[in-house]
């Protein structure tokens, strides 16, 4: 799962919030969005919003951005809220 990737990239880039993840928290979200598209546009998103975040690129399908972690909180899932959970049947 790409994810994992990309949420050992978070761990590395922002340890600090991990660590306080680690310690406070453990819980985990998988969301989905339909393409590689609607990825970009949520990590403008996150820009705009200043949130902390990491990404992965997937290095063997040219590069594509196929995931993205991002830090805990309510300024996070507020805007993921309206995203599908993973693997959720429609």
């Amino acid at each position: 799962m790409q994810s994992a990737h990309a949420a050992i990239e978070f761990q590395h880039t922002h340890p600090e919030i991990a660590k306080e993840w680690n310690t406070n928290s453990k819980y985990l979200v998988f969301l989905s969005v339909e393409n590689e598209k609607e990825l970009h546009k949520l990590l403008k998103k996150i820009k705009i919003k200043e949130l902390k975040y990491a990404t992965f690129i997937e290095p063997d399908i040219g590069n594509q951005l196929t995931a993205i972690a991002l830090e805990p909180g309510e300024k996070s899932h507020n805007l993921t809220r309206n995203l599908s959970l993973t693997l959720q049947e429609k």
